[in-house]
């Protein structure tokens, strides 16, 4: 065993065991023992902290792994005709996003290269609120909207998240008559069921895998936040494919 390690080790087991198992002077010799080691190799703290980093490190990402896989049937499930891409693609990426987050909208283009150059991908849209008032009712027309016209919702939801103003019940209601969905028919749905229901999902998932911010991505059982740009993306994409894992 490296003297590191054995120092290490022998911190640990003094330490593990009581302390009227040694007299005084024994207490205070091994005590000695220890940290004139430690201050004669202080890179064997290095190595601890970094031991410490590892293990949590890998104790969360078992964390979110377990809880991506207690929801996997709902991050990749959409009303049918709402799903970007390939409806019956062999890769699902799933998009957390709010219509009023910057960083969604310059992420959008991410996603359309990705769409563009992969027949084979399916996106699958999760609104989620997150930015205040605006943008609930924003996401409250989105979603009647949805109810409403499953086959145009792809090209819908394209169109409000390029908004340059800011986008609210009113800019979501006249983006949707562009798309020959009238406000009389969307503004009796905003408080209905259909709509808090998918609302109260969206939560929920957020709640579950710990998100707190848009963009946030979930492709091959893995959590990626932010905007990480197309490249990021499609790698991981392309090692689902490999061996099953966003990262191989």
């Amino acid at each position: 065993m490296k003297p590191i390690h054995a120092c290490i080790a022998a911190a640990a087991l003094f330490a593990s065991i009581p302390a009227h198992a040694f007299d005084e002077t024994q207490t205070r010799d091994i005590e000695k023992i220890v940290r004139d080691y430690l201050v004669a190799h202080p890179e064997v703290l290095l190595e601890a902290i970094d031991a410490l980093e590892a293990k949590r490190t890998a104790e969360m990402q078992a964390s979110r792994s377990a809880a991506i896989a207690s929801v996997s049937q709902l991050l990749t499930t959409t009303p049918n005709g709402t799903a970007a891409g390939n409806p019956a693609g062999d890769v699902t990426i799933t998009e957390f996003f709010d219509y009023n987050c910057g960083y969604c909208k310059r992420a959008a283009s991410d996603m359309e290269v990705l769409v563009a150059a992969d027949p084979k991908l399916r996106v699958v849209l999760k609104e989620v609120p997150v930015l205040g008032p605006d943008s609930e009712a924003a996401t409250r027309v989105s979603l009647a909207f949805r109810a409403l016209a499953p086959d145009r919702y792809p090209a819908y939801q394209k169109a409000l998240l390029a908004s340059r103003e800011r986008v609210d019940q009113e800019r979501a209601l006249a983006v949707a008559a562009d798309y020959d969905v009238a406000r009389e028919r969307l503004l009796p749905l905003l408080q209905s069921e259909t709509v808090t229901s998918v609302l109260a999902e969206s939560a929920h998932l957020l709640d579950t895998l710990g998100i707190s911010g848009t963009p946030t991505y979930v492709v091959g059982g893995e959590l990626v936040s932010g905007a990480v740009g197309a490249d990021a993306l499609a790698k991981r994409i392309a090692n689902v494919r490999q061996c099953g894992k966003a990262s191989c």
